[in-house]
């Protein structure tokens, strides 16, 4: 299948890595100096846990045309970014569209897409669910167990969904579809925000959560408040299990961010002010709508969080 990667930040380069061993021909949209990385190198992936590099030979291209066309366009990239995209992707004339990655605004994105594209768009939304770091001669470091993403449609199942599973038939890649991914992103929002109110902090706070106990206990107090906030906004929070799990097995949800504090896996995520910028501006209106007062992750945020 003819499929483009837009986007070749960490999640774009892992994903065009499966996408390419899947056996599709595979593109890869990117700009500037990385560009020129994937053109001289290819895709090169050193898998964190599995112990192993891969170098994956693909077209690069640095803009999408209007009359460019692919079976499938994967669309990864920061939340803060998806904004200057979707003009772009309206222009196209391909039909197929999965938009990857944090997202408080999936409804929106596709109304757009919807009203004003030059040909009948097809959305789906996705995240994939794996983290890294690009090094700055273009290396990509994947932390990952097996491959796989998080992906629905908002209006009932994915219409192209034959096309999706031809993709990754051949791919060691798994496909989780959902029935509500836009209450699944905007759970997802919840964690995003508190876990990285200390990976902010320029003080290095994370380093110290092992000991600080206090800390710890206002995180969790803090994403319970997040899910308030959504559950006021008539979103079930799902995976549901995870509400109750913050609720009724506090004990258990500090040791294991008191063992998130102390592994070095955390320091191999990577993220922008930016897009925390963006999504903690989302927070702050769903707040205002619902009049909810959530003193702990105000705290958190007011400590570590960039203010938008």
């Amino acid at each position: 299948m003819k499929i483009l990667v837009y986007g070749a930040g960490v999640l774009g380069s892992y994903l065009a890595h499966a996408l390419k061993r899947g056996g599709n021909d595979v593109t890869v949209l990117a700009r500037g100096k990385r560009a020129d990385e994937l053109e001289r190198n290819g895709v090169v992936v050193r898998h964190f846990f599995q112990l192993r590099t891969t170098v994956d030979r693909v077209r690069v291209i640095r803009t999408l045309e209007a009359d460019d066309q692919f079976d499938l366009i994967f669309v990864v990239m920061k939340y803060s970014d998806f904004p200057s995209v979707l003009p772009i992707l309206a222009a196209n004339q391909s039909s197929h569209i999965v938009i990857v990655g944090n997202n408080a605004d999936a409804r929106q994105m596709q109304a757009y897409l919807e009203e004003n594209s030059r040909t009948r768009k097809h959305v789906a939304f996705g995240f994939q669910l794996s983290g890294g770091r690009r090094y700055e001669d273009g290396r990509v470091l994947a932390v990952r167990g097996g491959g796989q993403m998080v992906l629905g449609g908002l209006d009932g199942p994915i219409p192209f969904k034959s096309l999706l599973d031809k993709a990754f038939a051949k791919a060691n890649y798994k496909l989780d579809y959902h029935d509500d991914i836009d209450a699944w992103l905007k759970s997802h929002i919840i964690a995003i925000l508190v876990l990285n109110a200390v990976s902010f902090s320029p003080e290095g706070v994370m380093k110290k959560l092992d000991g600080n106990k206090k800390l710890l206990m206002e995180m969790i107090e803090a994403m319970d408040e997040g899910f308030r906030v959504l559950e006021a906004m008539d979103i079930t929070v799902t995976p549901a299990g995870q509400v109750k799990f913050i609720r009724e097995r506090k004990r258990l949800v500090y040791y294991f961010l008191k063992l998130y504090s102390i592994v070095p896996i955390y320091k191999l995520i990577d993220g922008t002010i930016s897009e925390m910028e963006a999504l903690s501006s989302v927070f702050v209106q769903w707040k205002r709508v619902t009049n909810s007062l959530t003193p702990s992750l105000d705290k958190l945020a007011n400590k570590f969080l960039p203010h938008p």
